[in-house]
């Protein structure tokens, strides 16, 4: 089973609100998720990013994959170096 940890879109049309979810890689991106880890609000100003990291680095260390974007958010909250 590949783990991902990815954004998983929330709020209303035009008014994107993500949450960090770890999640199975054959799951769709709004679907079915194994733990919320944190969120990401884009359209604040500076964007707001708010990450649980205890939880990211136990999924981490477990081997879970994070995408291109969860991996710049996770840099952004000093997580990962």
């Amino acid at each position: 089973m590949a783990v991902r940890i990815r954004l998983r879109r929330m709020g209303a049309k035009k008014s994107p609100f993500y949450r960090v979810v770890v999640a199975d890689s054959r799951y769709p991106r709004d679907g079915r998720f194994i733990e919320e880890i944190g969120t990401y609000n884009p359209l604040t100003d500076p964007s707001e990013v708010k990450i649980d990291t205890e939880k990211a680095q136990k999924w981490l260390k477990n081997g879970a994959q994070p995408t291109d974007t969860v991996k710049a958010l996770l840099k952004k909250a000093g997580v990962i170096s």
